[in-house]
């Protein structure tokens, strides 16, 4: 997970994270603080937050140049959003799907 200093939503992304990462076994988080541009183009970071799975940026669109700056998700519904949702991260992480009673945000 990528952020900026003091990024409001890293707290949100680290929720679902949680959530999501407690069925996926061996796989962990690692977190980076990104406190320039130099620092956002040599990570990948398209905002903060971003999330990189091996590497990649799941969620940005193709095009999008990397940032340091906040970073907004737009959900399937078309809500706007500052993490992606836990059913999203399920999807992009391969995890199994779970009730909505366990789910953050």
């Amino acid at each position: 997970m990528l952020t900026v200093p003091r990024c409001p939503n890293e707290s949100v992304l680290a929720e679902r994270l949680a959530v999501v990462l407690a069925d996926l076994p061996g796989v962990g988080l690692v977190r980076h603080v990104v406190e320039d541009q130099e620092g956002a183009e040599r990570l990948g970071m398209h905002g903060s937050p971003t999330l990189l799975v091996d590497g990649n940026d799941p969620f940005a669109a193709p095009g999008t140049p990397p940032s340091v700056s906040c970073r907004l998700y737009r959900s399937a519904d078309g809500r706007v959003d500052g993490a992606p949702s836990v059913e999203e991260l399920r999807r992009v992480l391969g995890a199994p799907a779970r009730s909505a009673t366990r789910e953050v945000g």
